[in-house]
């Protein structure tokens, strides 16, 4: 069993703007304040309070229970959870994760996956002022923005995955100055993908939009399409054990969340790259999360954590909250005690 919650702490902002400030842990009108408590303060301390009470339940496991908290997950490098799933003591197998993003209106049960890209754009440098010189690649590059967004994109791959592929042009650079024209233009793409449009196509389709602006710029060098990031669509389909082990433990707890397949992607679509089954959303109720204000509701951190214990106890899977993972099944002796860690 594996539970993940989030350690990586966003700023303050203007800290003036805060009712109450951000480090305070201010408890007023039912609700806790403070910057991390949604995402995912909250969600760790349900976690470790699950695992207390599942020690002494811990006979009737076959595997074991470990709670794995990831200080790298707002960076996009998740450096804990490749650690523990990839590295050199990796689990052999998983069965599921759990992950405690906050919210109490759905069980996220999949998410787009995302292939990003940065597409270096050539052209010949030269000077503003003189007869000779070209557009340059700033221009070229403004000509593949155009051609990448006139690219049609395939709609929802059904009722199991509602949701479209999307592109986005995310940051453009190049150029310095004014008097001189550059001959190299960068291009950051973003593609959430689809079942419909997977990694594969969805880097088919941008070489395919740089190879036609290439030809309508003769004389400059190809561009470049350097992919950075593949991480794949994923949704647990009706029956999972682990998507069904949460939603009916969640309305045994008098709740009743929603399966819903995310538009973001997050560490859930890393993980099932690797195979493993993951829920990647539901915890407390909150408001202003990553912004001003950040809070939770108290009244909801009981349900949650009952949900969550419920969903454990008679499974014994792999749990995550905001940056809690999966534990590796052992194989036990008569007489062992399953490890809770």
């Amino acid at each position: 069993m594996c539970w993940m919650p989030a350690w990586t702490p966003q700023p303050f902002g203007d800290e003036a703007a805060w009712t109450y400030s951000p480090l305070s842990g201010e408890i007023a009108d039912g609700w806790l304040h403070g910057r991390g408590s949604s995402d995912s303060k909250a969600g760790a301390a349900i976690f470790a309070h699950v695992a207390a009470r599942l020690r002494d339940l811990a006979e009737g496991f076959g595997g074991s229970v470990v709670l794995l908290f990831d200080v790298d997950e707002h960076t996009g490098g998740f450096g804990g959870a490749k650690a523990y799933f990839e590295g050199p003591s990796a689990p052999s197998q998983v069965d599921g994760v759990m992950i405690g993003y906050p919210g109490l209106d759905h069980v996220i049960t999949g998410g787009r996956g995302v292939l990003r890209a940065c597409m270096r754009v050539h052209a010949i440098a030269g000077h503003s002022g003189s007869s000779q010189a070209g557009a340059g690649a700033v221009a070229k590059a403004a000509d593949l923005v155009r051609e990448l967004h006139r690219t049609p994109l395939p709609g929802p791959a059904g009722p199991g995955f509602p949701l479209p592929a999307r592109l986005t042009v995310t940051a453009i650079s190049g150029g310095e100055g004014y008097s001189m024209v550059p001959d190299l233009c960068k291009v950051n793409v973003d593609v959430r993908l689809t079942p419909a449009l997977d990694a594969s196509a969805a880097a088919a389709l941008l070489t395919e939009a740089a190879a036609s602006v290439d030809a309508a710029w003769p004389g400059t060098p190809r561009t470049d399409v350097e992919v950075t990031t593949r991480w794949p669509p994923y949704a647990l389909p009706d029956g999972s054990p682990l998507r069904e082990a949460l939603l009916r433990a969640a309305a045994r707890a008098g709740l009743a969340p929603a399966a819903k397949v995310a538009g973001p992607s997050n560490i859930g679509n890393h993980l099932a790259g690797l195979g493993i089954p993951a829920t990647a959303g539901f915890g407390v109720g909150y408001l202003g999360l990553h912004g001003t204000d950040e809070r939770i509701r108290l009244d909801t951190i009981p349900v949650v954590q009952a949900a969550y214990h419920r969903a454990a106890h008679p499974a014994a899977r792999c749990l995550i909250s905001r940056r809690i993972l999966p534990s590796q099944p052992r194989q036990q002796t008569a007489g062992q005690k399953p490890a809770i860690r």
